[in-house]
């Protein structure tokens, strides 16, 4: 049997749950359950989110991981800033969509990236190139703190669920409760401050210890597209598609256009 349907029998048992009140909460009929549970059928993504939403857990836990065979404490997820599973949309294949959070819908992504609505509102980017399982989504950098990367530039990046798993001089986006969304390299001391140090290309700006339970989402970037060049030298950055680019110009200047409206 898939680890997915094992751990799907595993969770309802766990709650004692009957293959009808498991289904009623999904929003499902029990022989759907049935046949997911049976591996007969494999659950669509927004079946996983929503029972990762009930369970408390990954979906990195829920797809990858046998379940029955970990402690609870290892895959019920808990702990300072990582309380809520993330929100995400799909498109019609069922295929994750890429969100893009440009520089004004910033502000209301600390409140509303929870919140599936929000999260359906933002604009979408299809990146066909990347590689499955994996969640991505595309901010909209402000500031020149991490010169050479210019202002206004598109940080492509992976989420990430385990603070712990930050690797020191590496680059991130940080959804912060105190400093909304920076873009830095970070350097892990969780374990010994319970502090992560953000630090920017630009040494003119100081380096910045942030609290850990204020770390709302943390995301490692992967790649960045810029409509301008760096002023000094290039720096490495995956190549991404004639395609994508062309979608975020035209993002861009769709926005454009609705601000002189």
């Amino acid at each position: 049997m898939d680890i997915v349907n094992r751990n799907l029998r595993f969770l309802r048992a766990k709650e004692s749950l009957t293959q009808r009140e498991f289904a009623e909460r999904l929003g499902l009929k029990q022989a759907t359950l049935g046949a997911y549970e049976e591996d007969r059928a494999t659950p669509p993504l927004n079946c996983l989110v929503e029972v990762a939403r009930i369970f408390n857990i990954s979906l990195d836990n829920l797809i990858n991981h046998d379940l029955s065979t970990i402690p609870e404490k290892a895959w019920r997820i808990s702990g300072k800033g990582r309380k809520e599973v993330l929100a995400i949309t799909v498109d019609a294949h069922n295929k994750e969509n890429v969100e893009l959070v440009t520089q004004k819908a910033s502000a209301g992504y600390l409140s509303g990236f929870q919140d599936p609505e929000f999260v359906k509102d933002l604009p979408k980017i299809s990146m066909p190139a990347l590689p499955k399982n994996k969640t991505y989504r595309a901010f909209e950098i402000q500031g020149d703190s991490m010169l050479p990367v210019q202002p206004g530039s598109i940080i492509f990046a992976e989420y990430g669920e385990d603070i712990s798993a930050i690797k020191n001089g590496k680059l991130y986006i940080l959804v912060t409760r105190h400093d909304g969304i920076v873009f830095k390299r970070v350097f892990n001391f969780a374990s010994q401050e319970e502090k992560l140090l953000l630090v920017s290309d630009n040494r003119l700006y100081q380096p910045y210890g942030v609290d850990v339970e204020d770390i709302l989402e943390v995301w490692v970037a992967k790649a960045f597209f810029s409509n301008q060049f760096p002023d000094t030298e290039v720096l490495p950055a995956s190549p991404l598609l004639e395609q994508l680019a062309l979608q975020v110009l035209q993002l861009q200047n769709d926005q454009k256009k609705n601000k002189t409206k």
